[in-house]
């Protein structure tokens, strides 16, 4: 029997975030996280979890008849499955580009990814006093996991194709990314995306801010092309 995963969804839409926006993709959403984002744009896969388990083999079928050739592993936490590691493979070997979208604190051996997509959270992801968590059990243990460094070095040293992307809300969280910079190694500046927070179109002050910090560090701006095209909507 093919091994099975936890999905959320799955869709067709173009890549709105990092080096291959725009580019047509066939999207799984794995169903379940680690973290508690408190500005996370996808509560349907981490807070409340929705979906049913689908097999790889049944994943796979589809994402053959999706007619793009390229697929994006997200979530929730795909990482979180030792089962992304065939999904992923199979997709490798059907032909398709791979992209892996994750916070980067679980790490499996035997992944494959075209593109690791990094997203290391910052202490502004922490859902302090988030009415979804009234006990602030998951404030400590979000701000316990957000952030391991380990695994952050080893997904950088085996994935010559990645992104370190960091959701952004002030500037005040610009000395926090090179504190965590300064912990990892092996990375070119070039690899370094800055993602305005929120799930509108930014302000045009908070985008200048973004882009002044970006050229000043020979780092990438982020913007969310699904967001300005379809809004806060599922499956775009």
């Amino acid at each position: 029997m093919s091994a099975a995963l936890p999905i959320s969804e799955t869709f067709v839409s173009i890549q709105g975030e990092g080096k291959l926006t725009g580019v047509p993709s066939w999207f799984v959403r794995t169903s379940g996280c680690n973290l508690r984002c408190s500005w996370c744009d996808t509560p349907y896969a981490s807070w409340t979890p929705e979906g049913g388990r689908r097999s790889v083999d049944e994943l796979l079928v589809e994402a053959r008849a999706s007619g793009v050739k390229h697929a994006v592993l997200t979530g929730g936490e795909p990482m979180m499955f030792a089962e992304i590691s065939a999904l992923s493979t199979a997709l490798r070997d059907a032909g398709m580009h791979v992209t892996i979208e994750t916070a980067g604190t679980i790490d499996q051996p035997g992944v494959y990814a075209g593109l690791m997509s990094i997203s290391p959270k910052l202490s502004n992801s922490t859902p302090v006093g988030d009415p979804r968590d009234p006990s602030g059990a998951w404030s400590e243990r979000h701000e316990q996991r957000r952030l391991n460094t380990e695994v952050l070095n080893a997904l950088i040293a085996r994935f010559p194709d990645r992104q370190l992307k960091f959701v952004v809300s002030d500037p005040s969280d610009l000395g926090e990314i090179e504190r965590v910079l300064t912990g990892l190694s092996g990375w070119a500046a070039s690899d370094v995306m800055l993602m305005p927070e929120g799930v509108t179109t930014p302000d045009p002050e908070k985008v200048r801010w973004v882009v002044r910090a970006c050229l000043q560090r020979g780092w990438r701006y982020c913007g969310r092309l699904h967001i300005e095209l379809f809004g806060d909507t599922r499956r775009t």
